[in-house]
């Protein structure tokens, strides 16, 4: 069997569902190949769950802390099935909406395990019958990633787990160390302090949230230990033994080897793309170091064949996977779409309190031979974070001193992943500090420490 069409895209997560969308309104032929479920593993099993699993921890801190807000509350005790359930519905419920969205925009799903082949055509394999070979003018991979493992870290999904599992594990853990200080380690490492497990935060870099601006690490290590996590830096895991049930864990640090004991292990140290099984050698397709390789429009080496999301160079986020669909299927449908800024995307942790970031930090920039103005402006110092009781935190912005140019921002605190599209889209604009000080903000908001750490880099700064 072999059906035509003129866009098939392999994978259905951000990039790919968002990619087949676009072809579709721009009046081609489009289907999508999934293996597992709709919406691929941001949409089932990262962004979406992992925020309604956030969301229940910090509505659980509300009410432990209502007294702080004048409300007295008592008898309240974290349901870890239920939160996991209402988790998995919201997962759920976003998979359909994709199901519904594809339907709408009359777009084919192939469900099986797409492969490329020799003769540049999609093989899809389901579960359960025969593989159906289909042909495309254009093909795009969108394959996504998978959580990487350390080879001395083994995850078996009962005491050195991923955060699959993290998100559905039978009961509450009363003990958890987590490896890795990225936004996976991190948010998972909130949630679960947060309901009431032992959490041990361990990093082999000198900080946490190492790709984060130095001050916004040391922020947030302050909060968490404030919140009762215990957090080794400059450390690794060497193994992990299970004596009895518990996981003996040895950790070496600046002060030699030591061991911990707890419930479970989560490997949190980064993802790995999905290369294997989909006919990148068959095919001829070029790739290294885990990636394939493409020009600005996401083309690779073989005329027709196309790659996006976490299986190309760039920032390995659902947003960025969702633009490179869509400046992908623009381009192939002849449009004339500008290549993406990859220096202008916003990265965003959701724990508590939150992190948002775009563009060089302090040191990069005076790296890269920069004369800056740095403004910062604290949470400590904004009457609408007085009033939500969620002091902890900053806005940090930097500035060219030369030409005004805005180099970064770095955000921690309450509501950041709403404000820093403030910042994202002035940096698109090239606006300046001067404008951003006479663009009047609302008032009492969170969002106006951006016009006031924006006047501390040109002490131009009422409140400090």
């Amino acid at each position: 069997m072999s059906a035509q069409y003129d866009v098939i895209v392999i994978g259905s997560g951000p990039g790919g569902y968002v990619a087949a969308i676009r072809a579709s309104q721009l009046g081609l032929k489009t289907a999508v190949v999934e293996k597992e479920s709709l919406g691929g593993v941001c949409l089932n099993w990262g962004c979406i769950p992992t925020k309604a699993l956030l969301k229940s921890a910090q509505v659980f801190e509300y009410i432990s802390h209502a007294k702080d807000y004048g409300i007295e509350v008592s008898g309240a005790t974290a349901n870890f099935p239920a939160m996991i359930k209402r988790s998995r519905d919201v997962a759920n419920g976003m998979s359909k909406g994709v199901q519904f969205l594809l339907k709408k925009n009359k777009i084919d799903v192939l469900m099986g395990m797409g492969k490329l082949t020799a003769d540049r055509k999609v093989q899809v394999t389901p579960e359960s019958g025969e593989a159906t070979v289909y042909e495309a003018k254009s093909i795009i991979l969108a394959t996504g990633g998978r959580a990487r493992e350390l080879p001395n870290l083994p995850i078996d999904n009962q005491y050195i787990i991923g955060y699959r599992k993290a998100m559905v594990l039978e009961k509450q853990p009363e003990s958890m160390v987590v490896v890795g200080s990225g936004a996976i380690g991190v948010e998972f490492a909130y949630f679960y302090n947060a309901i009431g497990t032992k959490v041990t935060i361990v990093e082999f870099m000198p900080r946490i949230v190492p790709v984060e601006d130095e001050e916004v690490s040391k922020q947030l290590e302050k909060s968490y230990k404030k919140a009762g996590i215990d957090i080794l830096t400059n450390s690794s895991v060497e193994s992990v033994k299970v004596v009895d049930g518990k996981c003996h864990v040895t950790i070496k640090g600046a002060n030699g080897e030591s061991t911990i004991v707890s419930d479970i292990v989560l490997s949190a140290v980064g993802m790995a793309s999905n290369l294997e099984g989909i006919g990148l050698e068959e095919a001829g397709i070029s790739h290294e170091k885990g990636k394939v390789l493409v020009n600005d429009f996401y083309q690779t080496n073989v005329p027709g064949i196309y790659a996006i999301g976490d299986i190309v160079k760039g920032q390995a986020l659902a947003h960025v996977a969702s633009a490179e669909g869509i400046t992908c299927v623009e381009k192939i449908a002849g449009h004339h779409p500008e290549p993406i800024n990859y220096g202008n995307i916003p990265g965003c942790t959701y724990c508590q309190p939150e992190i948002a970031s775009v563009g060089m930090t302090e040191a990069q920039a005076k790296e890269a031979g920069y004369q800056v103005k740095i403004g910062k402006f604290p949470y400590s110092a904004s009457g609408k974070a007085s009033a939500a009781g969620a002091k902890d935190g900053f806005v940090k912005v930097i500035f060219d001193a030369k030409y005004g140019e805005w180099l970064g921002a770095h955000l921690i605190g309450a509501n950041v992943t709403e404000m820093i599209a403030e910042v994202v889209v002035a940096r698109k604009l090239e606006t300046t500090g001067h404008e951003i000080i006479k663009s009047v903000h609302p008032h009492p908001t969170m969002s106006e420490a951006i016009m006031e750490a924006a006047a501390a880099a040109y002490d131009e700064v009422i409140h400090l």
